[in-house]
């Protein structure tokens, strides 16, 4: 069922309509007076692969990532389903609630979640038990809170078949992950990953090609590698609905630190509205580069 009005029709209202002060009792007795002047609002979450080798060695947990983005005022947490317990199957009620009671006690939004999958895969059992995982922890989303779950394309070499016969058969798998999304209210966010997805109109292709009013874009502005990082994020933006704001992006085949300036008047210009989690890589101490990434967004937040 097709919605009259898609979230990005609304964004790009938005966009372009300056917002009006609103109108209340306290305004018109002249005590106070709305000073909103801007159509977005932005909300800062942490995608825990920022710590991937820490928690991957047990040296860190789920728990102790809470506490951290509490003590560095987050206003929410993405983390990814390889740190649950159980993973590829789906941690218990018990540990989801516990997660979920303590993120509501730190004050603390979730974000989203995220999978892996393989949809590039040309076996189809392969590709049915990865729509059925997605199935389940779309569930795991929607007892967490999460509105959205992001999945990738996937990388397999798929020897043999051209890619428009993987579109076809992934955009087929990811609409049926989107009929899920639907039952349980959880957005399917795409990742353009530099995998199958390596550019923006590999993108625009495979949404039209799905059709679904439930499927997002997780924008991953460091995993566009061909032309300008900057436009094919442009070209893409109105189909995000959460982001991995990262430290460099790709120009000319260089790894390059990214210009937030820059990043933030597209973002702002599009209207977004909505979560972004940064995301950082590469060597050093996720807890000294967390904070200095932190701190970098949000004085562009703002500005």
């Amino acid at each position: 069922m097709k919605t009259t009005h898609s979230r990005r029709d609304f964004l790009k209202t938005l966009a372009v309509v300056p917002a009006i002060p609103a109108l209340s009792a306290f305004s018109l007795s002249g005590n106070t007076e709305r000073s909103d002047d801007l159509p977005y609002k932005f909300k800062l979450s942490l995608n825990l692969y920022s710590f991937n080798q820490l928690l991957q060695d047990g040296k860190v947990d789920l728990f102790d990532m809470l506490r951290f983005c509490a003590e560095h005022n987050f206003d929410a947490i993405d983390p990814t389903g390889y740190y649950f317990p159980r993973y590829p199957s789906q941690p218990s009620i018990g540990f989801i609630n516990e997660f979920k009671r303590e993120a509501f006690l730190l004050g603390l939004d979730i974000s989203g979640t995220g999978i892996r999958n393989d949809f590039a895969n040309p076996d189809p059992v392969s590709r049915k038990a990865d729509i059925e995982m997605i199935r389940q922890w779309i569930g795991v989303a929607a007892k967490m809170g999460a509105p959205t779950l992001r999945i990738f394309a996937g990388k397999n070499p798929h020897t043999g078949f051209t890619r428009d016969q993987v579109f076809k058969w992934m955009a087929k798998d990811i609409r049926t992950c989107c009929v899920y999304g639907r039952e349980y209210g959880v957005v399917i966010a795409l990742q353009n990953h530099d995998d199958f997805i390596k550019t923006a109109a590999d993108v625009d292709r495979i949404f039209e090609m799905v059709g679904s009013d439930w499927l997002g874009l997780n924008l991953d502005i460091g995993s566009y590698r061909q032309g300008d990082p900057y436009a094919e994020i442009e070209k893409n933006i109105s189909k995000a609905v959460t982001w991995q704001i990262k430290e460099s992006v790709w120009i000319d085949g260089k790894e390059t630190p990214v210009d937030l300036e820059k990043l933030f008047r597209l973002i702002k210009k599009a209207g977004y509205r909505g979560y972004l989690p940064i995301e950082t890589l590469g060597a050093g101490d996720p807890y000294q580069k967390v904070p200095r990434m932190l701190n970098e967004v949000r004085r562009n937040c703002i500005s």
